[in-house]
């Protein structure tokens, strides 16, 4: 053999090796994780639902990684700072995200630090979904679904509703109801469900749009009067309370859902293992009994299941959001 010839061979031997290792450092990586503690971003502020559930999961899915995992609340700009720490951050398991809808709906409601979720996060699995509803005074006149209709439809904008915000996952959900029920609703945007759920106790506003946790102890003690969940079953923790589909609607569904996003290059080996604890803990009886109380309901899913829910609602809140030129607060 001609040294050259040998050189040759080297050099492609010296390549060969390289490729392999190119491919065995993913998998290397994967069979260590974790050797650290596991950070989990929250875009909202301690004590609230997004929170109460990163916890309650996030600790159990501690035991079975057998490393510490952290809440880190980063309140703001609708969730929109933690998601851009997210992508921000290195692609290796250590830092996770609990989003709801904002996720899908942000990019088209916020002109700044624009994101794509379909391709600048990576899906790891859903965790659940919690019914959007709408509650009035009980002393209000709007005691049913069919009496909102029949006002509304007698005089247009006539009804004023509150959410907690323009944009927020209640306000599109109703207005997505409406559009389907053929009637006008006129928004009101409050800084938070709370804010607005106070007005409509104190009867200067007929109606508020918010997700069943806030409200459960209020219809609990005759306070508020539930009129529909938008959600395909009625709420375990509100069972007397009429689904959407049962006040005439079926088909229609709006709920606010939690799911576990990683940052985009996240290796596949690692968002399975992610995904695998997750569901571990979603199984764990505490677990769902501290989100059944939340009146939510577990629903874990496969990455490619949560890809395909981001991409359908952010196509369904984008034409909403066009065709009726919603704007955040």
């Amino acid at each position: 053999m001609t040294s050259s010839i040998r050189s040759i061979t080297r050099a492609a031997a010296a390549c060969m090796a390289a490729v392999l290792a190119i491919g065995a450092a993913p998998a290397a990586m994967a069979q260590a994780y974790p050797a650290k503690s596991v950070k989990i971003l929250v875009g909202f502020a301690p004590g609230g639902a997004m929170d109460i559930v990163a916890r309650t999961v996030g600790q159990k899915m501690a035991a079975g990684l057998g490393q510490t995992v952290v809440i880190d609340n980063k309140p703001g700009a609708a969730s929109n700072i933690a998601i851009r720490q997210l992508i921000d951050s290195p692609p290796d398991g250590y830092t996770v995200m609990l989003v709801a809808n904002g996720l899908t709906a942000n990019p088209l409601l916020y002109t700044q630090q624009p994101f794509d979720p379909n391709t600048d996060v990576v899906p790891i699995s859903l965790v659940a979904r919690l019914p959007v509803v709408i509650a009035a005074n009980p002393k209000s006149e709007v005691g049913s679904v069919a009496k909102l209709i029949e006002i509304s439809k007698a005089k247009p904008g006539s009804l004023n509703y509150g959410s907690p915000g323009s944009g927020s996952t209640p306000h599109l959900a109703v207005e997505l109801f409406a559009r389907g029920a053929g009637i006008v609703l006129t928004h009101i945007p409050y800084k938070g469900g709370k804010p607005a759920i106070t007005d409509a106790l104190g009867g200067q506003l007929p109606l508020v749009a918010v997700n069943a946790v806030e409200v459960q102890p209020l219809w609990k003690d005759g306070k508020l009067k539930v009129l529909a969940a938008l959600s395909a079953q009625r709420v375990s923790t509100m069972p007397d309370v009429p689904t959407i589909a049962e006040s005439g609607f079926p088909g229609f569904e709006a709920n606010v859902w939690h799911a576990f996003i990683a940052p985009k290059g996240t290796p596949p080996a690692i968002v399975a293992k992610l995904n695998a604890e997750i569901h571990k803990a979603l199984a764990d009886p505490e677990v769902k009994e501290r989100l059944a109380n939340l009146g939510a309901e577990v629903s874990p899913s496969t990455p490619e299941a949560l890809a395909a829910l981001v991409r359908s609602e952010h196509e369904r809140y984008g034409k909403l959001i066009r065709e009726a030129k919603i704007k955040a607060n």
